[in-house]
């Protein structure tokens, strides 16, 4: 299986880390390819209007790699430009974190509070959790004060910050299982499970290992993504005669395995 994750901001700085823990997360035999965004385009996506800047690239990326890939993953909580995707996607399987954090939630706990970076995104983020059926088991949504560009810069920090605001979350919200509310957020689940005593969910690793496992009931099963009615998708005739998804690809930074 071949599986590419989407990092939908104007840098590459998350490129690495993230490829890093895709590769030593992956089933055997299986590759992931990481891509990020022009550099015009957002650092951030904490603002609904930086949200639709990138809304064309999500899709242009998967128009265009829907062809060479299983499978394709949008690397950021807001799950910003998943329905664009997975329209134009072809055969592949798109998933983003969201809801795919709560899929394997709603598996393992009766309810789940999620911890996200300001409260700005509260309102995006609930609103999704919302349209996915999740809405009566969100125990809580903590914001924690930090910015997409802060959580790695003080990991310390961050990991104290996370671990006091799930103990909240645990005690006081009554959450049986916490979510990490955003990409950014990677690497610090397995000490918050050892401190807290309940499942905590990675937004890198829960959109990843879905789409490993659709992309492979896909190939076993024929469960493509439907075509029809609301997932229809754009005729093949209008995208050519209008010029769309023609994009300058070497705009965008590769990281290929």
């Amino acid at each position: 299986m071949k599986l590419l994750w989407i990092n939908p901001v104007g840098t590459d700085a998350f490129d690495g880390y993230i490829a890093d823990i895709l590769r030593g997360a992956k089933q055997k035999g299986n590759s992931v390819d990481v891509v990020s965004l022009p550099g015009d385009r957002p650092k951030h996506l904490e603002y609904h209007s930086y949200e639709a800047m990138v809304t064309a690239d999500i899709a242009d990326i998967a128009y265009r790699y829907g062809k060479e890939y299983d499978a394709i993953v949008i690397g950021c909580f807001y799950d910003v430009g998943l329905r664009e995707a997975k329209e134009v996607s072809g055969k592949a399987i798109v998933t983003a974190p969201c809801q795919s954090a709560l899929v394997f939630a709603s598996f393992l706990a009766n309810t789940f509070s999620v911890l996200v970076g300001r409260r700005k995104w509260i309102s995006k983020m609930e609103e999704n959790v919302r349209s996915y059926g999740y809405g009566d088991r969100l125990a809580s949504m903590r914001p924690l004060g930090l910015g997409v560009h802060d959580f790695q810069k003080d990991r310390n920090r961050t990991q104290r910050t996370l671990i006091e605001e799930g103990k909240k979350a645990v005690s006081e919200d009554g959450a049986e299982c916490i979510i990490l509310g955003c990409t950014i957020e990677y690497g610090f689940h397995e000490t918050m499970q050892k401190e807290l005593g309940v499942p905590v969910i990675d937004a890198v690793l829960a959109p990843f290992k879905l789409a490993e496992l659709l992309a492979q009931t896909a190939e076993a099963f024929g469960w493509y993504p439907s075509r029809k009615w609301g997932s229809e998708q754009p005729p093949d005739e209008e995208i050519g005669e209008w010029g769309l998804f023609d994009v300058d690809w070497t705009r965008f930074s590769f990281m290929k395995e």
